[in-house]
């Protein structure tokens, strides 16, 4: 049976509501697949951006493709929901759902808005489908929201579809993603999803791939993304634990990892140590998790999500214990006293290639060696513009070799291939002293002392000369 496009156009026509760096990133690759896609947001200046060809963040790739598929014809924004409801017939909604001001939850006022505001322009039959990572039962209440503003004659309907984006390779991921998750109540909003993916079916099969396709019910859907988080967060704070042991028993974390990675039912991704995870999803979603959890009355299966973040947010501490051995001062009841030491941090962004200082690691240590007293440099290939409105009391230079310069001791803390590469030699000549913590262990120790530094890594012993 041939499935009936409420357009009339010959497959859905795709909208993607909120165009931050989920929305964004799906309605350009979407487009590049050869839908017909409009991009929403209230944000005008955002989407003015957009629509002169323009990615408002750091993603590898995204702004060619943004450029082609505008000047296809393909790719259009707005900022109107009239626009939209006119012109969609598969609505994605990809708003924020931060962490809320006075609990661990998630915010659901941007889900709230966008659904209701598109609900009460619909004038046909249409899917509304979540892409936002949100607590368990939120499609549920997203379907009240629209039977309350949508005619019951338009068979509009909910569905969800998480996403599995990993900044740096959000390209790569949504036009080749390892799986695809659809919690859906009909079989037209299945046939509709399938239709409004098919171009990365057929995209799979000129390359001889499959992408795994899961049906399931709503609760299932919205539960994949935050377990899936909440597993990685687990899997990256045990190897940090495991480094803390290593540092008071003298073992070495990275061959530990290495050694228990062979192991298939382990495997080595994500068992790097260093200073933990950050970025806008991990941090938040696992405490969104554990609330609704407890909502819901199965908090006591989450409690360990509990002990997950605290370990994560020691590593941030652990820097700053390294940095005052390193620089002979003594903790004080307050912590140690920095002042009138220089350090250069290097990273700003949770991750490499990627502007997102959200709940990065690199910038809430260098606040924290900020506060001890330092007089703290920070470089950042991508990420110095956002790292200047979260942070804007740090000194920011405009290359490693200026941060560096003159400084006592020196924080690798994102794992940029710049940092990764740097020549230990050549930086040694710029510094005031041979001192140097690896955050993210991704730098040659036997190198670096080879080159006269003091070196500190998370979870490994002194390297012997």
């Amino acid at each position: 049976m041939q499935l009936e496009v409420p357009s009339g156009a010959p497959r859905p026509r795709l909208a993607f509501l909120g165009t931050g760096y989920l929305g964004a990133t799906y309605a350009i690759c979407f487009a590049e697949l050869g839908y017909e896609v409009l991009g929403f947001d209230v944000d005008e200046p955002k989407i003015a951006k957009l629509a002169a060809g323009q990615v408002p963040f750091h993603e590898p790739g995204l702004d060619e493709l943004l450029r082609a598929n505008l000047a296809a014809g393909r790719l259009r924004f707005t900022t109107s929901y009239e626009e939209v409801a006119d012109f969609a017939d598969v609505h994605f909604i990809c708003v924020g759902t931060p962490q809320r001001g006075d609990s661990m939850g998630a915010d659901l006022k941007y889900v709230e808005t966008s659904v209701t505001n598109l609900a009460k322009h619909l004038k046909r039959r249409a899917l509304i489908v979540g892409k936002s990572t949100v607590p368990v039962g939120t499609a549920e209440w997203v379907e009240q929201l629209v039977a309350k503003h949508t005619a019951p004659e338009l068979g509009v309907e909910v569905a969800w579809s998480p996403e599995f984006l990993q900044e740096g390779f959000a390209v790569e991921d949504v036009l080749r993603p390892n799986r695809i998750v659809v919690g859906v109540k009909s079989d037209w909003a299945n046939a509709m999803l399938y239709a409004a993916h098919k171009g990365v079916f057929d995209l799979a099969a000129t390359e001889d791939r499959e992408v795994p396709l899961v049906v399931t019910d709503f609760a299932t859907a919205e539960l994949v993304k935050v377990a899936a988080n909440a597993f990685l967060a687990t899997k990256i704070s045990f190897i940090n634990a495991m480094a803390e042991v290593c540092e008071v028993a003298g073992g070495d974390v990275t061959q530990l990892a290495r050694a228990i990675g062979y192991d298939p039912r382990i495997g080595n991704r994500f068992l790097q140590a260093g200073v933990g995870f950050g970025g806008g999803c991990l941090p938040k979603d696992i405490r969104a998790f554990q609330a609704r959890a407890q909502e819901l009355g199965a908090g006591e299966a989450l409690r360990f999500l509990h002990e997950v973040d605290l370990i994560n947010l020691r590593r941030r501490s652990r820097v700053v214990q390294l940095a005052a051995q390193l620089l002979d001062r003594r903790p004080g009841p307050a912590g140690p006293d920095l002042s009138g030491t220089r350090i250069a941090v290097l990273g700003a962004a949770f991750k490499p290639n990627s502007d997102d200082v959200r709940d990065a690691p690199a910038l809430a240590v260098a606040a924290a060696l900020s506060k001890a007293g330092a007089d703290v440099r920070v470089y950042d290939p991508q990420g110095m513009e956002n790292a200047r409105v979260v942070q804007p009391h740090l000194a920011y230079e405009a290359s490693m070799a200026d941060a560096v310069a003159g400084a006592e001791l020196v924080c690798v803390l994102t794992e940029w291939a710049e940092f990764r590469n740097a020549d230990p030699n050549a930086l040694g000549d710029l510094v005031a002293a041979r001192r140097i913590i690896d955050g993210k262990n991704c730098l040659d120790p036997a190198l670096w002392a080879r080159a006269g530094w003091e070196y500190r890594g998370m979870g490994r012993p002194a390297p012997a000369l």
